[in-house]
């Protein structure tokens, strides 16, 4: 994985874990892989993960079943989506509005481009 240096790799990880929830990679009540074998897919300290998965239970993403691991918790999707949407609107929304006048794209070619993204994929 590629780590982006201006978000800690903690919450890079946690993103990460959020999508393959989206993308239905790990589903509810379904463990996800351990520490050790996430640390050393991604090639991080464990610890590292360990912060990633802490993060991921204090906003009830995952929660952990002592001695067994690690799991996604029952309406964790919904959870990651409105995160992700919040963070959409509020931090990456305004750069493209900001870029799209820069640009001045009108608005009409700018929502065709998001129709055919979206019927593309």
């Amino acid at each position: 994985m590629n780590f982006d240096e201006h978000k800690p790799i903690y919450l890079q990880i946690a993103d990460l874990i959020c999508e393959k929830i989206l993308n239905d990679a790990y589903r509810e009540d379904e463990r996800v892989p351990s520490i050790r074998d996430m640390g050393s897919l991604l090639g991080v300290n464990p610890n590292t993960v360990m912060r990633s998965f802490e993060y991921l239970k204090t906003i009830e993403v995952i929660y952990d079943k002592r001695g067994v691991g690690f799991f996604v918790t029952p309406g964790a999707k919904t959870v990651v989506k409105s995160i992700f949407k919040q963070s959409f609107l509020n931090e990456e929304l305004p750069l493209i509005v900001k870029k799209v006048k820069l640009l001045d794209i009108e608005t009409e070619v700018l929502c065709n481009h998001i129709r055919e993204g979206l019927k593309a994929g």
